[in-house]
């Protein structure tokens, strides 16, 4: 097996619904994406998949979140735009973008900060 890992981010402000804190008022992130991807075997040019096409979709799939309210975006619209729900939505998004038999989404992981951040992926 191989473990394949890119990383990404955005800058984008939220607000979290029903909180009681701080983090209810509108305030921003510079969240980071980390993309982990599990391969079986490598293509003919022993690759499992190039860094740079996993990029490219990791960075059209996230680039409406970028410079954005993230709770004018759905789903965000109806769920809190958690770190937990950001990194299942972009699972989500990917396993649906990427079409490849061979690739399966391992993890995606989402921070808020350098020092919080949260995972989503299935067994």
């Amino acid at each position: 097996m191989y473990d394949l890992s890119i990383e990404t981010g955005f800058a984008g402000a939220h607000q979290l619904r029903g909180y009681k804190g701080k983090c209810e008022k509108l305030h921003g992130h510079n969240w980071k994406v980390q993309i982990s991807v599990t391969a079986e075997r490598l293509n003919e040019i022993d690759l499992a998949i190039d860094f740079h096409d996993l990029k490219k979709i990791a960075n059209e799939l996230i680039s409406p979140l970028d410079h954005a309210f993230l709770n004018d975006i759905f789903p965000f619209t109806e769920k809190n735009p958690s770190s937990e729900n950001i990194a299942k939505w972009i699972y989500d998004s990917l396993k649906k973008k990427i079409q490849d038999e061979n690739l399966r989404i391992s993890a995606v992981t989402v921070w808020e900060s350098d020092t919080a951040s949260a995972s989503y992926y299935e067994d």
